[in-house]
């Protein structure tokens, strides 16, 4: 089975969780935590940033590893690791590739149809807290 190594943001603010909603692909209206694939040479927090400033045109802070997810699909194996990371100061959000985004409270993390490789890490948060 084909081998997907990426990285996913669990971005935080005031409390709130940022959740997107895809809007391209086999798993399109499907709800997670914003990343990608890691391109060769990058380490995991690189390619976190790089993902997150062009799905989102938002430059953010990479924290602490919070997760990493192993999943298996239909057609591969998914491995994401994911990082709580923080907006900068003089950055906002645009999406550029989903179709909808939330901030969510932790009480209403199961309010979205979340991918299964990210409902694992809607688990973490709420075991974290």
């Amino acid at each position: 089975m084909k081998q997907v190594n990426v990285v996913a943001a669990v971005i935080e603010k005031d409390g709130r969780i940022f959740a997107t909603q895809r809007g391209y692909g086999e798993f399109k209206d499907g709800w997670e935590f914003p990343g990608g694939k890691i391109e060769e040479g990058e380490t995991p927090r690189e390619a976190l940033a790089r993902e997150i400033f062009e799905e989102l045109d938002c430059r953010i802070e990479v924290g602490e590893h919070l997760i990493t997810v192993e999943c298996d699909y239909a057609l591969f194996h998914l491995s994401m690791a994911c990082y709580r990371a923080k907006i900068c100061d003089d950055s906002h959000i645009m999406l550029k590739e989903h179709e909808a985004a939330r901030w969510l409270d932790m009480s209403e993390l199961d309010s979205v149809d979340w991918l299964p490789a990210d409902i694992e890490v809607v688990r973490a948060l709420l075991d974290a807290r």
